[in-house]
């Protein structure tokens, strides 16, 4: 099948949409992309800045900020998840950047909270925790991802570009005082040459904390380019060193539309998974989108197309006008980021920490 894509770097207009009748099931309206895929999954992103400059996420220094007038307003962001809801959406995350550097998040937590959702998940890098945990989990937040690659000092000024591993571990502790956000997540995002050092004591962690650690295959959305393929340090080579040094693992049953091939180890004790979009894609069972800082409308991480939802927001546009774009851009959803396809791979038109995980 031939995927219909825009021009690289096209942002469309809501004006300019051809709209296409939307999806029903069972007579309820629905996102459905053109391959059968059932969207239920909406990451938005609700600030692109962040206090961290990791070296897979964005460039040491000269980011370019959006203006504040151009990023979305929590009544905006309330409105198209509410919208979302509507058509089927049963999951929200919150990303940025670093989202507990927007002004007044629990705010925006305790709003989303309301809707009826299965999941309200936070992807935060820690370093603000210590003081958020309690106000975050009064407001309604079910689940949360803390990024954090190394438990070494000097190795996460290296990776960070930042001091902080300090704060990020007290957030952690801090979080575990408050079971209504669970699971908590630990997210190591893997590199050959950096993390296999790291493997051993992440495994010790989830086997005497209560947290899932996550290891993430690097993927090429690094600000300034430089991501090989020779950089990634696959799923699998990561779980052998961990049964190597512990005992076996075995698997743990997961929804169809997870990334994460989930683990525990043979005596009940921990639970590691891993994240491989590049040795082991799960395009196949992708129900995510996700929504920019600035109100553009994105269906895959390495997509070069965005779907303007700022503009109709603040141009008078109807719930329903609102839901016929969704319709519309889940309609060009890709089947797959073609990372492993050679000269037919397209970097993504902004870095991670512009697009939100």
């Amino acid at each position: 099948m031939t995927l219909l894509v825009d021009p690289p770097q096209t942002f469309v207009p809501a004006a300019s949409l051809v709209v296409n009748k939307p999806r029903h099931v069972g007579g309820a309206r629905r996102l459905i992309d053109s391959y059968g895929r059932r969207i239920g999954d909406l990451r938005i992103s609700v600030t692109d800045r962040c206090n961290f400059r990791c070296v897979y996420c964005m460039p040491e220094e000269g980011m370019q900020w959006l203006k504040r007038d151009t990023i979305l307003t929590f009544d905006e962001i309330e409105r198209v998840s509410r919208v979302a809801v509507e058509l089927g959406v049963e999951e929200i995350r919150l990303t940025g950047g670093e989202p507990t550097l927007r002004p007044g998040l629990p705010e925006l937590v305790e709003r989303v909270s309301r809707l009826p959702v299965r999941s309200l998940s936070l992807t935060t890098n820690g370093f603000l925790l210590r003081s958020l945990a309690r106000p975050l989990a009064e407001a309604g937040l079910k689940r949360i991802n803390v990024s954090l690659d190394t438990l070494q000092h000097d190795r996460f000024h290296q990776i960070a570009r930042r001091r902080g591993l300090d704060e990020v571990l007290a957030g952690l502790e801090e979080l575990e005082r408050y079971p209504s956000i669970s699971p908590i997540k630990v997210n190591v995002v893997a590199m050959r040459d950096f993390t296999e050092v790291e493997v051993v004591a992440f495994a010790e962690l989830a086997r005497r904390k209560p947290y899932v650690i996550r290891f993430i295959e690097f993927m090429p959305l690094d600000a300034d380019g430089n991501w090989q393929r020779e950089r990634v340090l696959s799923g699998n080579e990561i779980k052998a060193i961990i049964e190597r040094d512990f005992m076996p693992m075995v698997p743990v049953p997961a929804e169809p539309s997870s990334t994460s091939r989930r683990f525990t180890f043979s005596d009940g004790i921990g639970e590691i998974g891993f994240i491989n979009p590049v040795s082991q894609p799960f395009c196949g069972t992708c129900n995510r989108i996700r929504l920019t800082a600035d109100g553009q409308l994105r269906t895959c991480l390495f997509s070069i197309d965005e779907w303007d939802l700022r503009g109709p927001l603040r141009s008078g546009a109807s719930d329903d006008d609102l839901a016929d774009i969704l319709t519309q851009a889940v309609s060009h959803k890709e089947l797959k980021h073609k990372i492993n396809e050679g000269a037919a791979f397209q970097r993504a038109s902004r870095s991670m920490s512009q697009i939100g995980g």
